[in-house]
């Protein structure tokens, strides 16, 4: 197993964001710019980024976002242009090692300032609002519903991107406000169309998509119009909760193929959640890359990562 890489350093290429998992490059000067996504093995639980990371975790990530780029070409474009560092400028040659496998150069698009949320089962932050109040994001739903049932129908509950912190849910009504009911009903339909492709074709591969979160952004069409675009990563374990099909068993928490695990140890060991974070013990580190190698494995059918023989 190879080392994790918490940290990029590409030379003199403007670095304009470090985010939990992505470090975001500008290609140049210019605010139009291209950028450069590269997903380190950095993983985070409760708002903190731990010591350890996940090996080959940002190649995960992205090779997934990839598949599904691919999968969902027929429903919305995205920010892709390549993957491939021979393709990238020549520039960033010389730090190929840090970006195969784990990197994206993207068109760069206004972000809506808002995250696409469905739930398509009762769980999370969902579930302990539905126990309080009956709903979900103010969305109303029917009495008696257990913890990790399947909702009668998907449900959009957006939240407002906070960069400190969890995301703030917000209601229809705020995002509306926010964006404009045209943009806020056009992101509504897409999100939804998205959840229903992805979580039917998951199911095929014998998992389900209780619920996952999407970003969009505006790049202007050949005409010089205004068009959404798909963004940033796509129905990864870091973005969306995925459970083994076979065992669903409605009334409690489920098995997933996410960051729980990671959860768990830390509750176990009464982390006062504060900085500093903690490092991870090697089996906990070795059992949580199983898990993300697991979903991989499961929605691409690939047995390995591209190239990296993992």
């Amino acid at each position: 197993m190879s080392s994790a890489l918490l940290h990029t350093d590409l030379g003199d290429l403007p670095l304009l964001a470090r985010g939990k998992v992505r470090d975001i490059y500008s290609l140049g000067p210019d605010p139009e710019a291209d950028l450069l996504f590269v997903a380190t093995d950095r993983i985070s639980a409760f708002d903190h980024v731990l010591g350890s990371g996940i090996p080959d975790k940002g190649k995960i990530l992205t090779q997934l976002s990839l598949f599904w780029f691919d999968f969902l070409a027929s429903v919305t474009k995205n920010h892709l242009i390549t993957t491939n560092p021979d393709q990238f400028p020549t520039a960033l040659h010389p730090f190929r090692s840090q970006l195969a496998g784990r990197s994206m150069l993207v068109r760069r698009a206004k972000m809506f300032p808002v995250e696409c949320v469905v739930r398509g089962y009762l769980s999370g932050s969902g579930w302990k609002d539905y126990q309080q109040t009956g709903a979900v994001c103010g969305i109303p739903l029917p009495i008696g519903l257990r913890e990790s049932d399947r909702l009668p129908e998907p449900i959009f509950t957006p939240a407002a991107k906070n960069n400190i912190g969890h995301d703030e849910n917000i209601s229809f009504a705020t995002m509306v406000d926010t964006i404009g009911k045209q943009y806020a009903d056009a992101l509504r339909t897409l999100t939804l169309a998205i959840y229903t492709q992805a979580s039917n074709y998951a199911a095929t591969k014998g998992l389900i998509l209780a619920d996952t979160k999407f970003e969009f952004g505006l790049i202007d069409n050949e005409l010089g119009q205004p068009e959404i675009i798909l963004a940033d990563e796509v129905l990864t374990p870091d973005s969306s909760r995925y459970w083994p099909s076979a065992s669903w068993s409605p009334g409690g928490p489920q098995p997933s193929y996410d960051k729980q695990y990671v959860r768990d140890y830390l509750e176990s060991i009464h982390w006062n959640k504060q900085a500093p974070a903690p490092s991870l013990p090697d089996e906990v580190v070795s059992r949580t890359r199983e898990k993300y190698l697991e979903a991989f494995h499961l929605i691409t059918g690939l047995t390995s990562l591209e190239g990296q023989g993992a």
